[in-house]
């Protein structure tokens, strides 16, 4: 019944102009019974493994949720179906895995999204902020992202703020993309220059937000060893099954002429037997006639 009406604090918070503050009380999970006009709800410094969406959805009129320095594993895509009016959001110092490529889509309103510190968040799926198109702050630091997919950013057209140290950003290849973005997005990247590529080798430690050119040569315009090798290898191969065809041909060519030459004598040789035959029958006919002409002697 409290929380229905709303009129009710959580033990050890305090509750006051539209404000609920949980701050270090030990929480293990969320408490349940909020004020339902609640706009502003601190959460931090506790233990609270989960944020439960039926309870969560219930305040309707919240516009900033603190949840930094817990226990949250993950987020679904449920997590945030009510609060569609958030604008501030921190989910950093948590023990995050994973975040559902739906978790953020009803907060269309969101302007600023901290899920910094959680080592345990290895990638983001391109359509984690697809609809958070008016958030303007996004930290990303000291997370386990290796790489980013550019079409995440794609709905972001009013992200000004980014931060991205702290990782280990693999700038191979398929980083291309995004470290192009970097350069052409004239975002503000106020830890710029601690946001390092940890591989390949040729690029340890250079900034993200400079390796987008370096990436181009080595991937576009340059080719190395191994690309050669493949090359060469290619072209042997080329090379064998032209050869290989080529003998094909001659070989399939040779079999018709001899074919061919077969059969051109074996008509000559029926043509000069049918005429042989011709010759001999008129020759017999000639001489029959011949003696018939003669008397015969008695």
């Amino acid at each position: 019944m409290g929380l229905v009406s709303g009129s009710k604090c959580p033990n050890n918070c305090q509750c006051q102009a539209q404000e609920v503050i949980c701050t270090g009380k030990q929480l293990t999970e969320y408490p349940p019974d909020i004020p339902l006009n609640t706009r502003r709800l601190f959460l931090n410094e506790n233990s609270i493994t989960s944020l439960p969406a039926m309870h969560l959805g219930l305040l309707s009129d919240l516009v900033y949720l603190d949840c930094r320095n817990n226990r949250i594993r993950e987020l679904m895509d449920y997590t945030f179906i009510g609060v569609f009016r958030l604008i501030y959001l921190d989910l950093s110092s948590n023990n995050l895995t994973s975040i559902s490529p739906f978790s953020f889509s009803v907060l269309s309103n969101l302007v600023q999204l901290n899920i910094a510190n959680n080592p345990h968040l290895l990638s983001l799926d391109k359509y984690t902020f697809a609809n958070t198109s008016s958030l303007r702050y996004l930290d990303l630091r000291n997370t386990g992202l290796k790489t980013l997919d550019r079409a995440a950013f794609h709905h972001l057209t009013v992200l000004q703020t980014l931060y991205l140290s702290g990782n280990p950003w693999k700038c191979n290849c398929s980083f291309l993309d995004f470290a192009i973005f970097l350069i052409v997005s004239h975002l503000d990247y106020p830890d710029g220059q601690n946001a390092t590529c940890m591989e390949p080798t040729e690029l340890l430690g250079w900034p993200i937000t400079q390796v987008g050119n370096p990436l181009r040569y080595m991937c576009i315009t340059h080719l190395d060893r191994k690309d050669y090798i493949f090359m060469l290898l290619i072209g042997f191969c080329i090379f064998s099954a032209g050869t290989v065809a080529a003998w094909l041909t001659g070989v399939c060519a040779v079999l018709y002429q001899n074919a061919r030459r077969k059969s051109s004598e074996e008509e000559i040789e029926d043509e000069a037997s049918h005429r042989v035959e011709v010759t001999r029958r008129i020759f017999q006919a000639r001489a029959n006639s011949v003696h018939s002409g003669f008397p015969q002697l008695i």
